[in-house]
């Protein structure tokens, strides 16, 4: 039987008698929960250098970093060598007996540099050890030390590297941890990774695998340090994170999100070998990442704070722990609050998505049942939720499209120098986009109605998340559950006491509470140029507070004359002072963020020389360059062939003076001719001619191939790292290392004919090689930067390669 509506005004979850004082409390509590929710994203107070001595103290930490991250220091540099003995000798002054590992360690994981071949690098890990009174395994500390040769390296990663020397000292002052206690301080996490894996492949501390890894990080300059990585089945370890950890931030959506993603660290060798342990780092403030501007000066002396107390905490916790009963078979679904990190197993995923989308139905059955809302306006609030889960986002990024058309060196920037006008623009686009879908259809479709339809999307993609992204099953189901239990109760009151409100607004509360962060946290961890992911969750946000939306706006329905005339004239007005909002915060933004010496516009250049034509180029990575880059580059041009070590894809290109800089040597130390069965063994020794920061060798497809390689005693794929030149032939096997000894890098190639049956065997093959190093200033034709114009953050930045190619 078809249940009569009720009158329009009475199609709401809830119309308290006084609208203005409600929507004024729904407001101030909602505003209050927020604020208290994002104050406990804040990273702590940095204590000063006089803190008890079993605190950590920013200031005394930062100390170091002012020592150390004064310029680059590339693994293999002359300034690299400074920052060890800098490590050696504070750590034994702490009482410690630090060792070096001084070996040779290849790539790990998906490297984002852009060299094709296997990676190496001579490395040498700095390892110190505290002793456990009765240790069930160990916990190992993990920073690297080494910088990229375009920035000092200050918070990538003197940060980590700060926060173990002082965590180590405020640990040898107090009464020793039951489990040992590993400083690693890794070579070579820059170039290859390359140190971390050496340690987990070679070292006798990583044979043991009752171990609790963590790893520190940043990815900018300021901000809360976010644990964004776990080993798998990590439930045992977020209950010590959650308990040892003082400020803890982390999602396990983040860690869902981040196993899908190439991008690595130091901890991808140890999480590759079977290790268990944490990822974490500080995000905010990219624009200085790799870049000269990642100075002692730029860090937030707060997040180093908050590295450093999560740090000590997570050393003592997991160092009182049974490590090997923190083996799990599950994951923990996890989320910060201002009470601290609640998480849950993840075998709960599932039922509270269910109960989630069982709430949302009854809660459709009785708003229908209560002539709130028919079946079809129900239907119509579902179907109708779409437009600002696609718009919102859309609109967001078309609005970073045109912020980036209007100046264009952004394309270049993860984020801009002053990002925050440009995030909140994003986030008053987002309600610019919900409030005025929700104006326009209130009337029509009931206020009920959208509401319940918004929850039901809210519990559909719970559902969603739980069989795709089961640690991100939480961001929906949770608000829609609350949200429904909300809506229940205010239904069962009457619709216009205050308890109905009230009702409404702990459900939204409960949104607000795990919604904001995410959608915060969502911007410096994917930049501006996906901002449409943090206004997705922001409309989550937003459908979940539409029970209390309707309170901010005029009553929908049963106003007759003047009243009804004045409310559709008032009801605009939210969704027209967002969206001029938005329009005057992208102005702010584009006036303040203006670049300057401080904040440069970030250019990309490299010098190539082919030593087989005497020709030079200027390249770079820019599609759009700036004016400055514009003298050097016009054209794109393909450069795999002639410049390897560059890797595949289209660079643009200028003529440029050749300097007289040799290319490296390749010296046949032993060459056994080709045998019987086809083949040929070649052992070479490459020799830079010049200080370099690495050296490659690449073979040139013809009629040999690489069977087996062998690089300064390792064994490296043959075949790998295939990358296509301009004339269609590959380079069939490359390799590049990183700080190579003075004495050169010994190879030894086995060759044979090639497969496909091309003329001559193995009697004649083609190698290509060439080097690196850094620094272009003393080049001809090169004119310094004027103010304002920096260098981008590149592996590539200021490369000066030379190269050569040889016949055997």
């Amino acid at each position: 039987m078809a249940v009569p509506l009720v009158a329009a005004a009475d199609r709401s979850l809830a119309r308290p008698r006084r609208r203005l004082p409600a929507a004024l409390a729904v407001l101030a509590v909602l505003g209050l929960v927020g604020a208290v929710t994002l104050l406990g994203l804040r990273p702590p107070a940095p204590h000063a250098a006089d803190a008890p001595p079993g605190e950590f103290s920013a200031a005394r930490a930062h100390q170091h970093v002012t020592r150390f991250a004064d310029r680059p220091h590339p693994s293999g540099s002359a300034a690299n060598d400074e920052v060890r003995r800098y490590l050696v000798d504070t750590l034994t002054d702490l009482g410690l007996a630090p060792e070096v590992q001084d070996t040779v360690g290849r790539e790990a994981g998906q490297l984002s540099g852009a060299a094709a071949g296997t990676t190496l690098a001579r490395i040498r890990n700095v390892i110190a050890q505290i002793s456990g009174t009765d240790p069930t395994g160990q916990v190992i500390l993990v920073a690297h030390y080494d910088s990229v040769q375009s920035g000092p390296g200050a918070n990538d990663d003197g940060a980590g590297v700060a926060t173990l020397l002082e965590v180590a000292r405020a640990l040898s002052g107090t009464e020793r941890a039951r489990n040992d206690i590993v400083l690693l301080f890794t070579d070579a996490e820059e170039a290859c990774l390359c140190g971390a894996s050496a340690f987990v492949a070679g070292h006798r501390l990583a044979a043991d695998r009752d171990a609790v890894v963590v790893n520190l990080e940043a990815r900018g300059f300021t901000g809360p340090v976010i644990t964004f990585e776990t080993s798998p089945d990590n439930a045992g370890l977020i209950d010590v994170f959650a308990r040892s950890a003082p400020h803890p931030v982390g999602t396990s959506f983040a860690v869902e999100v981040y196993r899908l993603l190439p991008n690595d660290t130091d901890f991808t060798p140890f999480l590759d070998a079977g290790f268990a342990g944490l990822n974490s780092a500080y995000l905010d403030g990219s624009a200085i990442y790799h870049t000269p501007q990642d100075t002692p000066e730029s860090m937030d002396l707060a997040s180093l704070q908050h590295h450093g107390d999560n740090t000590l905490g997570l050393a003592r916790g997991f160092g009182a722990a049974d490590i090997p009963a923190l083996t799990t078979d599950t994951d923990a679904t996890y989320f910060p609050t201002p009470v601290g990190l609640v998480h849950y197993s993840a075998t709960l995923n599932w039922p509270l998505a269910l109960l989630a989308g069982v709430a949302v139905g009854v809660l459709a059955w009785l708003v229908r049942r209560r002539g709130r809302a028919s079946w079809p306006r129900l239907a119509a609030g579902f179907g109708l939720a779409t437009v600002p889960l696609i718009a919102a986002p859309v609109a967001a990024q078309l609005l970073w499209a045109g912020v980036v058309a209007l100046r264009p060196e952004y394309a270049d920037l993860l984020d801009p120098h002053r990002p925050v006008p440009f995030r909140l623009a994003v986030l008053t686009l987002t309600a610019t986009v919900v409030i005025t879908w929700y104006a326009l259809l209130r009337r029509r479709v009931g206020p009920a109605a959208l509401a319940v339809g918004a929850l039901c999307w809210l519990a559909l993609l719970g559902l969603l998340l739980a069989a795709l992204v089961p640690g991100g099953s939480y961001l929906a189901a949770l608000p829609a559950l609350a949200g429904a239990a909300g809506g229940l109760v205010a239904l069962s009151l009457r619709i216009t006491g205050p308890a109905a409100v009230a009702a409404l607004v702990a459900g939204v509360a409960v949104g607000v509470l795990i919604l904001l962060p995410a959608t915060v946290l969502l911007f410096p961890a994917l930049g501006m140029g996906t901002g449409g992911a943090a206004a997705l969750f922001a409309t989550l946000l937003g459908l979940a507070a539409l029970p209390v939306l309707d309170l901010v706006l005029p009553q929908a329905g049963g106003q007759r004359g003047s009243a009804a005339l004045r409310a559709r004239r008032v009801g605009p007005v939210p969704g027209v002072a967002a969206g001029v909002a938005t329009l005057v915060l992208v102005a702010v933004g584009l006036a303040v963020d203006r670049f300057d010496d401080e904040h440069p516009v970030p250019t990309h250049l490299v010098y190539a020389l082919d030593t087989d034509t005497d020709e030079a180029y200027w390249l770079s990575h820019q599609t759009r360059p700036q004016q400055w880059i514009s003298g050097y580059v016009d054209d794109a041009t393909e450069v795999a062939e002639s410049f390897p070590l560059l890797g595949a894809g289209g660079l643009r290109s200028g003529p440029a003076e050749a300097a007289d800089l040799p290319a490296p040597a390749l010296d046949v130390l032993d060459d056994s001719g080709v045998v019987e069965d086809g083949r040929r063994t070649l052992r070479l020794r490459l020799l830079p001619q010049r200080p370099v920061r690495l050296v490659a060798l690449h073979v040139l497809a013809g009629p040999a191939v690489v069977e087996s390689a062998t690089v300064a005693g390792q064994q490296v794929p043959a075949g790998d790292g295939v990358a296509a030149t301009a004339d269609g032939e590959p380079w069939t096997f490359g390799v590049v290392f990183h700080a190579p000894p003075p004495q050169g890098v010994e190879i030894v190639l086995v060759l044979g004919p090639d497969p496909a049956g091309a003329d001559g065997g193995a009697d004649e093959i083609r190698m290509r090689v060439s080097d690196g190093s850094d620094g272009l200033d003393d080049l001809p034709g090169f004119t310094p930067r004027p103010p304002g114009i920096g260098v981008a953050g590149s592996h590539t930045s200021e490369l000066v390669t030379v190269a050569r190619t040889y016949t055997f």
